[in-house]
């Protein structure tokens, strides 16, 4: 009761409608970029107004980065991905079951930093963890799929084609690693990180994180039609932020 009465606090509540304000006037501007759906421009101004009241523009800044980057990778090679029938739908435009499949967890995570006695600290290491998982899963997704050499199905190592559920290359490994240590670092430079050794455990848990998915893909997902591919996601960003935060606490980091 008395944590929702510190919520409640004039201050705390004007912040929340700055934060409303200002992402529907960003997202009146951004819906004419072909990132989103209609749709998923408006979960995006939630998504936005949760995280700019909770973590305030660092917070915010750092998926706007990834939404742009994210973005720009899916649409690497895209001609020859759509040739080859592996190009994502829509063009690459994300929708709101692609929003909250990838933030789903930072945003929970996001919103429990304004609790009074929350771990922010730790909490900010799940968060952060969160999406170097999903950009380097983006990452691998996108490279591997139009310039993987040689894929195979992370659970056997046997060849299969490009873009098979589980399928992994050495391209697409190289490539889940920089997008995990890109948006590592990403989020130390906007200060949710507080030393370049927690960003290092991201950047690991990320990558990490990113070939469990693979393994859900390759023996999961096949079998249950409602393991769909933003419920995965959701699992891997989910997995990233829980390892993430026990090996921060067993490590002395948080």
């Amino acid at each position: 009761m008395l944590e929702l009465l510190v919520l409640a606090r004039p201050e705390r509540l004007l912040h929340w409608a700055f934060a409303l304000l200002v992402n529907a006037v960003l997202i009146g501007f951004a819906q004419r970029l072909p990132l989103l759906t209609a749709t998923g421009w408006v979960h995006a101004g939630i998504l936005g107004t949760l995280l700019l009241g909770s973590l305030d523009w660092p917070g915010w800044s750092a998926v706007v980065i990834y939404l742009g980057l994210g973005s720009l990778v899916t649409r690497l090679g895209l001609r020859r991905k759509q040739e080859q029938g592996l190009a994502e739908a829509r063009n690459g435009q994300r929708g709101p079951e692609n929003v909250w499949g990838s933030a789903a967890t930072g945003a929970v995570l996001a919103v429990l930093t304004v609790l009074p006695t929350a771990p922010v600290t730790l909490l900010k290491i799940g968060f952060a963890a969160s999406f170097s998982a999903k950009l380097a899963d983006t990452c691998g997704s996108e490279i591997g799929k139009r310039w993987g050499r040689h894929t195979v199905l992370i659970s056997t190592l046997r060849p299969v084609p490009a873009g098979t559920e589980g399928a992994i290359s050495l391209e697409g490994t190289a490539a889940s690693f920089l997008g995990s240590a890109v948006m590592a670092a990403v989020m130390l430079q906007l200060g949710l990180l507080q030393s370049a050794a927690t960003a290092a455990l991201v950047l690991v848990v990320g990558l990490l994180a990113t070939l469990l998915e693979s393994g859900i893909g390759a023996t999961l997902q096949g079998r249950y039609g409602w393991l769909t591919n933003e419920l995965v996601n959701a699992v891997q960003t989910l997995i990233a932020a829980l390892l993430a935060m026990a090996l921060a606490q067993a490590f002395g980091l948080a």
